[in-house]
């Protein structure tokens, strides 16, 4: 494993050390799984533009109307 210096906002750092008191995790192992979770879902939605980058896209103005044809606005 590889040591890290991070710079948190006050609040955040009180959080993830109630967390840790709480959760008897480190505040390691905390950081790495929520940065672990983070990166997942980054896969997932480069996952998924990639099956929907050929779709055809449109406006807002375009989106607005489509809207307003269905019924919805």
């Amino acid at each position: 494993m590889s040591k890290a210096t991070l710079y948190l906002e006050e609040s955040i750092h009180q959080a993830l050390r109630i967390k840790s008191a709480e959760t008897r995790q480190s505040m390691s192992d905390l950081v790495n799984d929520a940065l672990k979770a983070v990166l997942r879902e980054d896969l997932e939605d480069i996952s998924d533009w990639k099956k929907r980058r050929k779709e055809k896209t449109f406006g807002y103005e375009e989106f607005l109307k489509r809207l307003e044809t269905d019924g919805t606005i």
